[in-house]
């Protein structure tokens, strides 16, 4: 599992949006990655696809690597890294690509702006 899924800017942008209010999901304690914290982040990926992760860690070198680390095992893309937390994003194994590609069209698509009066005629 070398493999670590790269982003693009405006992805990674629309990414951290959606990102934005959610809540640390997984918890990494002192004690590093362990195959414990591996089966939850996984779990936790293959149901939100988009999860932000708290490290309990003070070293900010040692996060970086922890970050690094955590997206190479999952085969996870790093999509940002604040502080103590990171965002991570895996896309679900049945629409991997689909998803972001439909999100960034349906986004594109302008709906026609209706005003108060076109709805009274």
């Amino acid at each position: 599992m070398e493999f670590m899924l790269t982003l693009t800017i405006a992805q990674k942008r629309e990414l951290k949006a959606r990102a934005h209010p959610i809540n640390p999901v997984v918890t990494i304690g002192k004690t590093g990655l362990t195959t414990n914290v591996i089966k939850e982040l996984n779990c936790a990926l293959l149901s939100h696809e988009l999860i932000k992760v708290r490290a309990q860690v003070d070293d900010r070198t040692i996060r970086n690597a922890l970050f690094e680390e955590t997206c190479q095992q999952l085969d996870a893309a790093p999509v940002q890294h604040i502080g103590k937390i990171f965002v991570i994003y895996r896309p679900k194994p049945e629409d991997s690509n689909i998803k972001l590609i439909r999100q960034r069209s349906e986004k594109n698509k302008r709906s026609v702006h209706r005003t108060k009066r076109s709805f009274q005629s």
